[in-house]
């Protein structure tokens, strides 16, 4: 089976864009701006990474990576293809699901531009990717603003290679069960195209994007049944580890627990809570090597593990050995070797339709 990493990036750049030059929506153009130290600081920005973007009139960051701690630009920016499945070659790495990097951040009340952007940047993927025989794979991003045309440009990019739809916790400032997004869970659903809930949040300025909206869209996901109204989607969270389960299992089950005080029952142990939560919502996660996987496969998780990288990174969540971590669990006897391939190959394999 093919070894997978889960969870890639590319940095968009101004190839990414090039198809709405000459078009009515050439006025949607993100564009590139450099800010003086102080001016970058008064904005809310890092001085030492004061590269923005202007969309739509304001500004959104646009990080300045170096060579030393991230892959080469061209590899990052998919302007060398064939540079970056040789490092992927070298990685040991077989596929690759590629995140965006811009979509992290951008919010927009516009939907027309939300469209220009979206279906821009997907017919740039296609095209990136479609070359490669299935070694790099991407997740769509969806005009959410209209419903209809997400459903349309969802069904467009599973044609042209999309193996995920990109989601954050938050869009539109709704929460992940909100019915304005259930055409597009319908469609997914037949489709049997998964629904990846990435960190990131539209906001401008924040650091609560990675744990919060993940934890809330899982605890949000298995209490309003969800899964059982869409019986073939299946759900990822991706990019913040799989340390929060353990809380978030325990205000789940905090009721179950309540009902069994004082009656001369044994508690439950946490782990034994909700031990098929997991398969019974068909729920994914992307693991981080921080993580103390001993412990959290005691929750029922062993099908439910993937492992990213999150290539072309280097936020908390970067590793690019984190595949190498998972072999090196297997050879420490940390965890089985059956459980090892489920990890790097198996999981992400069934997850993402492979």
């Amino acid at each position: 089976m093919p070894v997978i990493d889960a969870d890639t990036h590319v940095d968009e750049c101004e190839d990414t864009w090039k198809k709405l030059e000459g078009t009515p929506y050439a006025k949607y153009i993100p564009v590139t701006i450099s800010m003086p130290p102080d001016e970058a600081k008064r904005a809310g920005y890092n001085p030492t990474n004061s590269r923005c973007w202007v969309v739509e009139g304001r500004l959104q960051n646009r990080a300045i990576r170096d060579e030393i701690n991230h892959p080469p630009r061209t590899f990052r920016e998919l302007q060398d293809v064939p540079g970056r499945l040789a490092h992927m070659d070298k990685m040991g790495v077989d596929v690759q699901v590629i995140y965006p990097t811009f979509f992290i951040r951008y919010n927009t009340n516009n939907a027309e531009a939300e469209w220009a952007l979206t279906t821009t940047y997907n017919r740039w993927m296609a095209e990136k990717c479609g070359s490669t025989d299935g070694r790099l794979r991407w997740a769509a991003v969806l005009p959410l603003l209209q419903p209809d045309k997400a459903v349309e440009e969802l069904r467009w990019a599973k044609e042209h290679g999309a193996c995920g739809i990109y989601k954050r916790g938050f869009d539109l400032d709704r929460d992940i069960t909100d019915r304005h997004f259930f055409p597009v869970y319908e469609e997914a659903s037949q489709l049997d195209i998964p629904l990846c809930i990435h960190t990131g949040h539209p906001l401008p300025f924040h650091e609560w994007d990675r744990g919060f909206p993940i934890m809330y869209s899982f605890s949000a996901l298995v209490s309003s049944g969800v899964a059982k109204q869409f019986p073939r989607l299946r759900f990822g969270l991706i990019e913040s580890g799989a340390s929060w389960i353990p809380y978030t299992i325990s205000q789940l089950g905090a009721l179950k627990r309540q009902s069994l005080r004082g009656k001369g029952t044994r508690l439950p142990r946490l782990y034994e809570l909700e031990p098929e939560i997991f398969r019974e919502n068909r729920i994914y996660i992307t693991i981080d090597p921080i993580d103390d996987i001993e412990s959290l496969l005691k929750f029922g998780t062993e099908e439910s593990f993937m492992i990213g990288t999150d290539y072309s990174h280097t936020d908390i969540s970067a590793n690019l050995s984190g595949l190498d971590e998972v072999r090196s669990w297997v050879d420490e006897g940390r965890i089985t070797r059956t459980q090892g391939q489920k990890i790097l190959e198996t999981n992400s394999q069934a997850f993402y339709g492979l």
